[in-house]
């Protein structure tokens, strides 16, 4: 008799999803068909009428290819938004993105080589406009390459005409409502830039200050100070504001001393007196000659070192004994805590420097020269002339322009404000009504607005929404009305903004306009809006105005460093206009830091592309990685860190594959069990899989991916690789195709299947479409047309306590098994035969076990009564002692097991009696 080919008889795992991923080349493909299939229509066709979620997404700027920030911040997006639609929602997806501002008109004059100023603002302009598209459509294709699902096809542009008209319409409301003014007051000034900017465009660094201590002589001591030889010191960083001083500020209740020095006398706050001294180079017990407060030398009068003027002494609770002398210089032109003081003392402001950094005439004979350069020649001058106590170099933070990375200054100019002090209280009172998470949010927020002084809103640049403000001609009165919005609003939205720089005041006003004056000649307000305002309006100029969403949003994710951004521009255009914050809560994420826990910078070379990424690994190791780290916090990555992550997704992906595989013969409408025909085990492992999905549900909900991340790496790696597949191999192989037992183990793999697929597609979006188009009987075309479903079986307590405790002690037999193999007792575990001798407890749970030499993966069982004699050589664990010794018998050729009884069917002499039964159905 020709012996039977038993490879035939076992049910082999077969299946075309591939065993690698090849994700660089293959999720394109699945981008082909989502495509194809308009995947983003078609889910929000199907989720209409659910109820609706609104994650409004923060423009980026539109002047570069994507950073690892941008991919993050997107890919949490995106897993937010499926995860949502997953769940029940209506979750539309609009990405938008900034396109005004300086770094695109810098971008022109350096690539064209041009100066601004020489063309024609509308040309200047339409270079502008165009550049931003052109990024705009690079960004877009990065970002879907990422997977990320949304409207592709209309976004929202903050140069888009509708957006402008809506931004326009913001500005009038806040006009209306007495929050826009024009006033004279210090800024930061960008001289590079040659504009005001706010104080979310200011970011600080190290810089190296000259630090100078002048001595300003007293000419009226007001019966108080002598005026012979008495000089008031003050100390600066900044000599070329000296031009600007008008005032020396005095802590009112600090005490002040009078120190004879070479037969001059200094005055200094008392506690900097030595300080002071030594740095001026003077030795030995200083001669005090009298102390007085501070309030005493109240409206003394000094005399400046250089300009033909008198300098106030004045009081300022803002002056503080942390360095210099006490005696604060002050110049109200150039630094807001001066400006302040100077209001309550009717100071004049001065700020004799230009829109491009320089000295203009009233700076007397420093006139034309570079603000900071002129620090030198003011310092040698104040050597000859005396006023010089000291020199040296300070280290410290300084404010710097975001964009062009030079040191910016204060200068007073007339500028557009928003007044936040007409509607902190309501701004605060807001904040504490969104959700914030990370909590800290709050606080953060909160302290934020209560201490910004008013927003500078007017730039002056060309590539930006205009201030939409009209003058008289006659009178110069400022025209902002219901009328005058409306005519420009409507303007905008047919032509967009470039209409502004394209006709005539009078082709701009609504007609019949005439000013309180009678005056009926206009002229246009030349500056445009900060950045800022154009991102802050787009609550209303997108939630608000497309018909998909919903005002306020139910979520603005962004980094952390939005709290002074867009967080803060959008709730203050939100609350001056609505009177209620746009979002209802706020989730922030941190910054990308390199493997080493550094800044990245492209200098240091640590940078991390995400468009290489996803060229070497694919874009859901790049978005698996998102979900695998504390996002609320600074998140590190780099090679080392993506190659884990790749090593978690193998594992992953190795689990689809096996489950596919063996479900390449189940039909669910035919082969499913009903569930209380499953057995036992595979209802635990089912059991199992529904405390998984509750706490992978609960992970996306409070947006705890990581939770999501370990929970399905646990449960592929251990709960189904090292426990259930391999338990249940034996049945899936070799039993007959329609036996109970293997269609009960198919049917929970199948539901495992299924709930997994589901539960990482909002995460690896690519592989679980890949995967959904191998599940058998699967309906829809992508598994992102489907919702999560209740658990396949309902959480049973006593069998996930009673299957715990099976574990348990499957673990510690593992153990010795392992000790057995190393001191070369067997080989494969299917060697084995173990000789078990439990206490009573240990006892019950083996004995509730069935077919137990397959869940502890050995050919032979023999467990012992509680009480027997245990043998010198078995191991002793807690409630249990072990003795593995080498299975006696034959290996079965077809399954493996090790047993005395192959061979005893006469038709089959190299199989056992389990195999022999289920090969009758295979070769008849």
């Amino acid at each position: 008799m020709e012996k039977p080919d038993y490879s035939k008889t076992l049910n082999l795992p077969e299946t075309e999803f591939p065993m690698r991923g090849n994700l660089p080349q293959r999720e394109p493909q699945i981008q082909d068909k989502w495509n194809e299939l308009n995947i983003y229509a078609k889910v929000q066709a199907k989720q209409n009428g659910k109820p609706k979620f609104v994650l409004h997404d923060g423009p980026p700027y539109a002047n570069g290819d994507i950073h690892i920030g941008h991919a993050m911040n997107k890919i949490l997006k995106d897993i937010i938004v499926k995860s949502k639609t997953m769940d029940g929602f209506d979750a539309p997806y609009v990405p938008g993105w900034d396109t005004h501002g300086m770094p695109i008109e810098h971008a022109i004059i350096k690539s064209k080589g041009i100066n601004r100023h020489e063309v024609p603002v509308t040309e200047f302009r339409q270079m502008c406009f165009d550049y931003a598209l052109d990024f705009v459509e690079r960004q877009k294709g990065q970002f879907q390459r990422l997977g990320v699902r949304g409207d592709w096809e209309n976004p929202y542009i903050t140069l888009q005409p509708r957006y402008e008209a809506a931004q326009i319409r913001v500005f009038g409301e806040m006009a209306k409502r007495g929050y826009i003014y024009k006033g004279l007051k210090p800024v930061y000034y960008c001289a590079a830039c040659e504009t005001a900017l706010a104080e979310a465009e200011v970011e600080y660094a190290d810089k190296t200050s000259p630090s100078i201590y002048v001595k300003f002589a007293v000419k009226d001591g007001k019966g108080v100070l002598p005026t012979e030889h008495t000089s008031i010191v003050i100390w600066t960083t900044t000599p070329w504001t000296l031009p600007a001083n008008v005032a020396i500020a005095l802590g009112p209740d600090f005490e002040y001393n009078l120190v004879e020095v070479n037969g001059e006398n200094l005055l200094v706050a008392k506690e900097l007196t030595a300080a002071v001294l030594k740095t001026a180079g003077i030795e030995g017990e200083p001669n005090i000659v009298g102390t007085f407060l501070g309030k005493d030398l109240e409206r003394v009068v000094a005399k400046h070192p250089f300009m033909d003027r008198e300098s106030l002494v004045i009081l300022g609770d803002h002056v503080t004994l942390e360095s210099g002398t006490g005696c604060v210089h002050t110049a109200p032109g150039h630094g807001m805590e001066d400006y302040l003081v100077g209001l309550k003392y009717d100071l004049p402001i001065l700020a004799p420097v230009d829109g491009q950094g320089k000295f203009t005439a009233d700076a007397g004979k420093y006139a034309g020269q570079f603000y900071i350069k002129a620090n030198k020649a003011i310092a040698a001058d104040l050597h000859e002339s005396g006023h010089m106590l000291a020199e040296k170099s300070l280290d410290h933070s300084y404010p710097h322009c975001w964009r062009c990375k030079n040191p910016v200054f204060f200068r007073a100019t007339e500028q557009w404000f928003g007044s936040i002090d007409k509607f902190r209280e309501q701004l605060l009172e807001q904040i504490k009504a969104v959700n914030w998470d990370p909590h800290w949010g709050e606080v953060r927020l909160h302290n934020m607005v209560a201490d910004r002084t008013d927003w500078c809103i007017s730039r002056q640049r060309k590539w930006g929404v205009p201030i939409p403000i009209f003058y008289c001609t006659d009178c110069n009165t400022e025209i902002v009305t219901d009328e005058t919005i409306d005519k420009v609003s409507n303007l905008f939205a047919e032509h967009g903004s470039q209409v502004w720089f394209e006709k005539e005041a009078h082709e701009l006003v609504p007609e019949g306009l005439t000013c309180s004056c009678g005056g009926t000649h206009f002229r246009k307000e030349s500056d445009t809006m900060d950045v800022w305002f154009d991102s802050g309006s787009s609550h209303m100029a997108v939630c608000e105005a497309r018909e998909e969403l919903h005002w306020p949003a139910d979520l603005y994710l962004e980094g952390s460093d939005q709290y002074r951004g867009w967080f803060n521009s959008s709730l203050s255009t939100g609350v001056a206009v609505r009177g209620q914050a746009p979002y209802k809560m706020i989730l922030s994420h941190g910054f990308t830091l390199d493997g080493e826990g550094r800044k990245m910078s492209k200098s240091i070379g640590n940078t991390v592309d995400p468009l290489k990424v996803m060229n070497q690994y694919g874009a859901d190791i790049l978005r698996l990685w998102v979900a695998s780290v504390d996002f609320r916090a600074d998140t590190r990555v780099s090679d080392a860190i993506l190659k884990q992550v790749a090593e978690v997704y193998r594992k992953v992906r190795n689990t689809f594959r096996y489950l596919l595989g063996n479900l390449n013969d189940f039909d669910p409408k035919t082969d499913k069990v009903a569930p209380e025909q499953l057995l036992e085990i595979d209802r635990f492992a089912l059991n199992r899989f529904t405390q998984v999905s509750d706490r992978v549900h609960n992970g996306y909900r409070k947006y705890d991916f990581h939770t999501v991340y370990v929970e399905i790496n646990n449960f592929c790696t251990v709960d189904l690789s090292s426990f259930y597949f391999d338990v249940s191999k034996d049945r899936m192989y070799t039993v007959a195709p329609s036996a109970l037992e293997r269609r009960s183990a198919q049917t929970a793999m199948y539901e495992i299947l299924v709930g997994l697929t589901k539960l990482v597609a909002p995460i690896l979006s690519h592989t679980a479409d890949e995967v959904w188009g191998y599940v058998p009987g699967a309906e829809e075309e992508s598994v992102q047309l489907t919702e999560w479903d209740d658990a396949p079986v309902a959480f049973d307590a006593e069998l996930d306590r009673k299957w715990g405790a099976v574990l348990t002690v499957r673990d510690e037999i593992l153990k010795a098994m392992e000790v057995a193999r190393q001191e070369k007792v067997i080989g494969k575990s299917l060697t084995a035969a173990l000789d078990l001798y439990p206490n009573a407890e240990t006892l019950a749970v083996l004995h509730s076990v069935p077919r137990l030499h397959e869940v502890l993966g050995v050919s032979q069982v023999n467990v012992h009564e509680a009480g027997a004699d245990v043998p010198g050589d078995a191991v002793a664990y807690a409630g249990l002692a072990i003795r593995v010794k080498a299975a006696a018998g034959e290996t079965c050729e077809r399954c493996r097991v090790v047993t005395t009884e192959v061979g005893t069917d006469p038709n089959h002499p190299t199989i056992c009696p389990v195999c022999a039964g289920n090969v009758v159905h295979f070769l008849g």
